[in-house]
């Protein structure tokens, strides 16, 4: 999924900065494969601005949230438009690099009711920054092998309706056919530590900045993934490595917990050859959340804030832009007039056949407006860390943490 380039963004952004004749050059910086939905939208804005050239300067994911942070902080080979994936937009709105689309000329709090509730939440600052536009969303799902399951008799039912059913059902699974069930129990540990959040909440820091990590809901996560592993239903492999990927080509591994986005990278990528075997479903336990998502910011250093603006609500806010994205790369919109396209209740052949999208967007009605702070990744990294301790040296989970929360404590200080 992530994707890297030896050329330097610097290189990079000197090309696309130069004017061109009787042009104006906007430069797009974005990401693998935030830059596909660009790429679509390019022929239908020029039909509206003929008279603009669109730059568009694409890197692997880390390389550009790495090139976005570093000409954040020094000015330097800025472009007027940011793609940011949503752990990056907390930071780099509270590092104060990027313009703050609430206030005038932009305005932006205009269009918040046009998108799902939770992406503007996420968009939003502790401090009451409004950085981003947002574009695109992942409603979770559990996508699940059915011919797997009914060789060993599962039902759906049994993996949604609680975390005891689904384990049984993962023990079922290994003793009739030998798959597992999930890739990591870790998968377990990060919806849990997401379900029961209300709008305003946080998942890491309460409102007043507290942190969250020693409460009863990450006991239950950390308690619940420890049942997992004991049950023998994960493979032990991380996602995005190859043996994660090869588990779903060999159908070895059955399921995992992603973004409906996952679909298209099975399907187009990861497990070609399953086509049909594969289905959708809502996350265990009842719980709505999101994975991922994209979003467009304009740099305080920009040199075209104006057509910046311009081409940012032209991606986030146009129907038909948002559809675009949406038949050709299904990168699911978070705009919500875009989700009412009959695109949305065509079956899918990868899953079945299955109306999958009609349950995604169910799911992103209902997924909470929950608060981001800049130190998400930070503690998610720590809580992580000492995840894997109690996994693979038994270390008591309260005891865990605890250390999880002092940790963070260190960092916050800094």
């Amino acid at each position: 999924m992530k994707f890297a380039t030896r050329l330097s963004l610097a290189t990079l952004l000197a090309s696309a900065t130069g004017l061109a004749s009787a042009q104006t050059v906007l430069t797009v910086a974005s990401f693998k494969d935030l830059d596909r939905s660009v790429q679509a939208a390019i022929p239908l804005y020029k039909k509206v601005h003929p008279e603009v050239e669109i730059k568009l300067v694409a890197l692997g994911y880390g390389d550009h949230h790495n090139a976005m942070t570093t000409a954040l902080a020094t000015g330097a080979n800025l472009p007027d438009v940011m793609g940011i994936e949503i752990g990056f937009v907390a930071k780099f709105a509270e590092g104060g690099g990027v313009e703050d689309l609430s206030k005038p000329p932009y305005n932006a709090l205009q269009y918040k009711d046009k998108f799902f509730r939770f992406t503007v939440a996420q968009a939003t600052s502790r401090g009451g920054i409004f950085a981003a536009m947002p574009a695109d969303i992942g409603p979770g799902a559990l996508f699940y092998r059915k011919d797997l399951m009914d060789k060993a008799g599962v039902t759906e039912a049994q993996l949604t309706q609680s975390w005891a059913s689904f384990i049984d059902a993962g023990k079922a699974l290994k003793a009739k056919t030998g798959a597992y069930l999930i890739p990591h129990a870790a998968a377990i540990k990060d919806i849990v530590i997401r379900s029961g959040l209300k709008d305003g909440e946080g998942i890491y820091f309460d409102s007043k900045g507290r942190i969250l990590v020693d409460s009863p809901r990450f006991v239950e996560a950390f308690e619940t993934a420890k049942l997992a592993r004991a049950a023998g239903i994960d493979a032990k492999v991380g996602a995005w490595s190859n043996e994660w990927s090869e588990g779903f080509k060999r159908g070895t591994i059955a399921s995992e917990m992603m973004g409906s986005w996952l679909a298209g990278h099975l399907k187009n990528w990861i497990a070609p050859d399953s086509k049909g075997h594969w289905r959708s479903a809502g996350l265990p336990g009842g719980v709505n959340a999101s994975y991922g998502g994209s979003f467009y910011a304009i740099p305080k250093g920009a040199k075209n804030k104006e057509l910046a603006w311009d081409f940012v609500k032209f991606m986030t806010t146009s129907k038909e832009v948002q559809i675009a994205a949406f038949r050709e790369l299904d990168a699911f919109p978070a705009l919500v007039e875009a989700t009412t396209d009959p695109f949305v209740d065509q079956p899918m052949d990868f899953l079945g056949g299955q109306k999958a999208r009609q349950a995604w967007k169910a799911t992103a009605a209902k997924i909470p407006a929950t608060e981001v702070d800049k130190l998400d990744p930070v503690a998610a990294e720590v809580v992580s860390a000492e995840f894997d301790k109690v996994l693979e040296q038994d270390k008591d989970v309260k005891t865990a943490l605890a250390d999880a929360k002092k940790a963070i404590e260190r960092r916050v200080r800094r």
